[in-house]
């Protein structure tokens, strides 16, 4: 019996001596706070800029604005009718949902069929 005791205590005793000391729990309180800090100013707040940047642009389009869509297409806005505008592209028109405008396009940007 007494074997089976110092073969079981043996490895729980070194356990105990070579366990490291506990640091304060505030430090990880505070760490976890600081990580998410961080991430919320660098991934979510400028999302959400941009976001807002969207729609400010996607409500104030008139017609007769040259508009660039997130698949890459150039367009004058032609009608706009609730949540739908039509472009007049090169050849034809097209009706799409106004959240897929990204913004205005510069005259830099336009193709020169649109000019």
């Amino acid at each position: 019996m007494n074997i089976i005791q110092s073969i079981v205590n043996q490895p729980l005793a070194q356990a105990a001596a070579a366990a490291p000391e506990q640091g304060n729990p505030w430090t990880s309180l505070i760490m976890m706070v600081l990580m998410l800090a961080a991430f919320y100013f660098l991934l979510i707040a400028p999302q959400r800029k941009a976001q807002k940047e969207r729609e400010k642009v996607q409500n104030s389009l008139a017609v007769g604005d040259e508009v660039l869509t997130g698949t890459g297409i150039y367009g004058r806005v032609v009608g706009i009718k609730d949540d739908r505008i039509t472009i007049a592209l090169e050849e034809g028109r097209m009706t799409i949902h106004k959240s897929v405008v990204e913004k205005k396009a510069e005259s830099a940007e336009k193709p020169a069929s649109l000019n």
